[in-house]
């Protein structure tokens, strides 16, 4: 009995242990993304050769763990990186240098987290954030190479700001519905005339919309969304193929915003696009930007994107925890 007894205990840990396995596409694709991260702690971005770390996409990767409620020993790695004050600080801007998207996206991620964003990496994301409102009701960045605020920057602004104390204010609300194209959409870049929408922009507008209490314009950004969507449930950018970037976070939007036949056809679209059994290990899980295929690339960023859409879960309904391990796509 002792010698038995003794055999369980030192298996135990090995079972514990074991990588999980998973029959859910969102969870494997998640699962995927984290095996990527450098150190396991971030993702890096290739430019001519050469890997850099990229503050943008690892929060992508947490927001990705966060809508999966899987890996989130790396969503807690991937944070303790970010918090890092040169990290910080390289992404935010620092020396006079301050930029709204950044700021945005890095408090809502320590948010999603469950961080203190008003004194992460040295910073105080909210008050840094709060600061480039300008007059108009813009989100603008701070910066001697000119203002690349868009739809994006000032959306992740509405979305992190509902969930503090103060909200979100309401000139920044007025302003990204401002922004409307007459068809319904939203456009990327807020003063470019004629207006012209955009998936992607639209995608994140209306989240942000529903976040701070204008469903209605909300519901108009979806009617467009819903008639530019491919018959095979795929969004593209203009006349270009569809991709899971843009229909992971149509795909998103869609679904919280209760479009439900909608955002099905797209998780279908993304679920055509992820590698499976038959392709090689090391690749399973993976959601490819395009039909052509795996593409080292782009597969990262599009796999993180394309989760969102797959697994379904708004980003004003985001929240870190839950399974620690990277699930890997279970197969026979």
């Amino acid at each position: 009995m002792f010698t038995l007894l003794c055999g369980l205990l030192l298996l135990a840990p090995a079972v514990a242990s074991a990588t999980p396995v998973t029959h859910n596409r969102a969870d494997a694709a998640a699962g995927w993304l984290a095996r990527q991260m450098a150190d396991g702690e971030r993702l890096e971005v290739d430019f001519g050769g050469v890997l850099y770390p990229s503050q943008g996409l690892t929060i992508d990767a947490v927001f990705a763990f966060a809508a999966t409620r899987t890996a989130d020993d790396y969503a807690d790695r991937a944070i303790a990186w970010l918090g890092q004050p040169a990290v910080t600080t390289g992404y935010v801007g620092s020396g006079g240098e301050a930029y709204a998207g950044a700021h945005a996206k890095l408090l809502l991620a320590a948010e999603v987290a469950g961080k203190n964003p008003n004194s992460f990496g040295g910073v105080d994301l909210e008050a840094g954030l709060r600061a480039l409102l300008t007059p108009s009701g813009r989100f603008s960045d701070v910066s001697a190479f000119g203002d690349y605020s868009n739809a994006f920057s000032q959306s992740l602004a509405l979305l992190a700001l509902d969930r503090t104390a103060a909200g979100a204010p309401v000139v920044a609300v007025d302003f990204l519905v401002g922004t409307q194209c007459p068809d319904g959409g939203f456009p990327l870049d807020l003063a470019a005339t004629p207006c012209v929408s955009d998936v992607d922009s639209t995608a994140m507008v209306t989240q942000a919309l529903q976040a701070v209490g204008r469903p209605l314009r909300a519901q108009q950004g979806l009617s467009w969304l819903v008639g530019v969507q491919n018959v095979n449930g795929g969004f593209g950018v203009g006349a270009n193929p569809p991709n899971s970037n843009s229909t992971g976070l149509a795909g998103q939007a869609l679904k919280a915003g209760g479009r439900l036949v909608a955002a099905h056809k797209a998780k279908q679209f993304l679920k055509s696009l992820q590698v499976g059994c038959s392709g090689p290990v090391e690749q399973r899980g993976a959601i490819a930007y395009q039909a052509t295929g795996f593409d080292p690339a782009t597969v990262t960023r599009a796999t993180a994107q394309a989760v969102l859409g797959v697994a379904g879960v708004a980003l004003f309904d985001l929240h870190s925890g839950g399974q620690g391990e990277a699930p890997v796509l279970a197969c026979a």
